[in-house]
C-alpha cells in the first residue's frame, strides 16, 4: 500500500476563484479581540529612528496675562493717556504744601490748605463719579479738569502776590474737580472685557501697580521742581499734566462705555457689602497716611533725612511686585475671602516694624509690608466691580477711592501727633492700629462680603414706583 501510494501522482488543487469573497473563520467564543491601548492625552509620539527630537513644550510666561490684556485694541492708549493724566495726582499735595510753606514760611497754614483741598476733592469725587456713569468719561473729565486748572492758576497767583490766608482756601476748593481717570482706566477695563473675569482680574492688578509707580514718581518730581526750580513749578507742573492726560484719555472714543442716562438713582451705599469695603479702605488709608509720617520720622530719628524718599519707596516698590505677581495668577477662592485675607496680612505685616531701630532693618521690613498692599486693594476693587451694575461703576469706585483719601488725610494727622507726644521709633503704633482696625471691620463683615452680589436698591419715583 504504501509502494501503491508513493507513486500515485499528485494533482494539484484548483485556486479559489479572485472574485470569491473571503469569509474569515468564526473566533472562538472565548476569545478576546486584541484592542490597541488608548494613549494619554498628553503622550506624544515615539520619534522614529533618525528622526529630529520632538521641540519641548514651552511654559507659559507669566507677561502672558498682560500680553493678552493690551491686545484688545485701544488699550495701551487709553492707558498711556491716563497715566500722563494720572501722575500729578501724587504731587498735588506736596506741590501745595511745599510751596505755601516756603513762601509764606508756615507748615501749618501749608497743612491746613492741603488738608481742605483733599476733603473737598473727596466729597466732589463721588458726584463727578455719578455724572461719569450718566453722561460719559469725556462730557465730564473736560470741564472738570478745566474748573481744576482755574483753581490751581488762582492759587498760584494768591501765593505769589501775597493774598490773604483766606483766598487760599477759597482756592483749594475751587480746585476740586480732579477727574477721577484711575476709576474711569477701570471701568474701560470692565468694558473691554466684560465677559473674561481672568481679564479683569488681571487688569484690576495693573492698575494697582500704576497707582504705586506714580505714588513713587510723582512726590519726588514735585520734591525736585519746587526745590530746584521754583516753589510754584511743582504745582503748575502738576496742573499741566493733568489737563494734557486728560484730554488725551478723552479724545479716546472708541474705548469709552456707554452712559446710562436712565440709570437707577439709588446711593450705592445702601448695599451692606460696599459700606464693609468703602470703611475698610477708610481704615486702610490711615495706614497709608500714617505709615508715610511715621517713615519720615523713623528715618530722620535715625540720621538718614536725605534717605526718606528712598525708603518710602521701597514700600511701594513692594506693593508693585506683588501686584505683578497677583495679576499674572488666577484668583481663588471668593474676593471676599480674599480681602480678609489680605487685610490680616496687612495688619501681621505692619507689627514688625515697631522693632526697627535701624535704617538698615527698615528698609526690608518696609518692603515687605508693602507687599500685603497691592493684593487687598486689587481685591477691594473686584468687589465694587461684582457688587454694582455697570451703569453705577464709576460712582462707586469714586466712592470708595473718598473713603481712601479721607483715611490718608485723617492717618497722617494721627502720625504727626503720635510722632509729637511720643518717640520717633513708636510712631508706627498708628499705623498697627489703623491695621488692626482695618481686619476687625473686614472680619466683622464677611457674611456681607461672601453674600451673593446684588444691585444697587432704586429710589422711588414720583408715583412711589421704582
Amino acid at each position: 500500500m504504501i509502494l501503491f501510494l508513493a507513486s500515485r501522482p499528485v494533482v494539484p488543487r484548483p485556486s479559489r476563484p479572485a472574485s470569491r469573497p473571503v469569509v474569515p473563520r468564526p473566533s472562538r467564543p472565548d476569545s478576546r479581540p486584541v484592542l490597541p491601548r488608548p494613549s494619554r492625552p498628553d503622550s506624544r509620539p515615539a520619534s522614529r529612528p533618525g528622526a529630529a527630537p520632538a521641540p519641548p513644550r514651552r511654559r507659559r510666561s507669566p507677561l502672558a496675562p498682560y500680553r493678552l490684556l493690551f491686545a484688545a485694541p485701544g488699550a495701551l492708549a487709553f492707558t498711556l493717556a491716563a497715566l500722563v493724566g494720572r501722575l500729578p495726582g501724587s504731587m498735588l499735595g506736596v506741590s501745595t504744601v511745599l510751596m505755601i510753606a516756603t513762601v509764606r514760611d508756615s507748615y501749618a497754614l501749608a497743612g491746613a490748605v492741603s488738608a481742605a483741598g483733599v476733603a473737598v476733592t473727596a466729597l466732589a469725587g463721588p458726584l463727578l463719579g455719578r455724572l461719569v456713569d450718566r453722561y460719559g468719561q469725556a462730557r465730564v473729565a473736560v470741564p472738570a479738569v478745566l474748573v481744576f486748572v482755574a483753581g490751581a492758576t488762582a492759587m498760584v497767583l494768591c501765593v505769589h502776590f501775597g493774598a490773604p490766608a483766606w483766598t487760599l482756601f477759597c482756592c483749594a476748593a475751587g480746585s476740586s474737580g480732579v477727574p477721577a481717570l484711575g476709576a474711569m482706566t477701570r471701568a474701560r477695563w470692565a468694558a473691554l472685557h466684560r465677559d473674561d473675569p481672568a481679564a479683569r482680574h488681571t487688569a484690576a492688578s495693573f492698575e494697582q501697580v500704576v497707582d504705586e509707580v506714580c505714588f513713587m514718581a510723582g512726590p519726588a518730581l514735585a520734591m525736585a521742581l519746587c526745590t530746584a526750580v521754583l516753589p510754584e513749578a511743582g504745582l503748575v507742573t502738576a496742573a499741566a499734566l493733568l489737563l494734557t492726560g486728560t484730554l488725551l484719555f478723552a479724545a479716546q472714543r472708541r474705548t469709552e462705555p456707554a452712559p446710562e442716562p436712565h440709570a437707577a438713582r439709588g446711593r450705592v451705599l445702601l448695599t451692606p457689602a460696599l459700606r464693609v469695603v468703602l470703611l475698610t479702605f477708610l481704615a486702610t488709608g490711615a495706614v497709608f497716611g500714617s505709615m508715610e509720617v511715621a517713615t519720615v520720622a523713623a528715618v530722620g530719628s535715625y540720621g538718614g533725612s536725605t534717605a526718606s524718599s528712598a525708603v518710602l519707596a521701597l514700600q511701594a516698590a513692594g506693593s508693585c511686585a506683588a501686584g505683578l505677581v497677583f495679576g499674572a495668577l488666577p484668583p481663588r477662592g471668593t474676593a471676599g475671602g480674599r480681602l480678609v485675607a489680605g487685610v490680616a496680612a496687612m495688619a501681621l505685616a505692619v507689627l514688625p516694624l515697631l522693632t526697627a531701630h535701624s535704617l538698615a532693618a527698615l528698609a526690608p521690613l518696609l518692603f515687605l509690608a508693602g507687599m500685603a498692599t497691592a493684593p487687598t486693594m486689587i481685591t477691594g476693587m473686584t468687589l465694587v466691580h461684582r457688587l454694582l451694575p455697570a451703569a453705577r461703576l464709576n460712582e462707586g469706585m469714586t466712592t470708595v477711592y473718598a473713603g481712601l483719601l479721607i483715611g490718608i488725610s485723617t492717618g497722617a494727622a494721627l502720625g504727626g501727633w503720635t510722632v509729637d507726644h511720643l518717640a520717633p521709633t513708636s510712631a508706627y503704633l498708628t499705623p498697627a492700629l489703623a491695621a488692626a482696625l482695618a481686619f476687625a471691620i473686614a472680619w466683622s463683615g464677611r457674611r456681607c462680603l461672601r453674600a451673593s452680589p446684588r444691585s444697587v436698591p432704586q429710589a422711588p419715583g414720583p408715583e412711589g414706583r421704582p
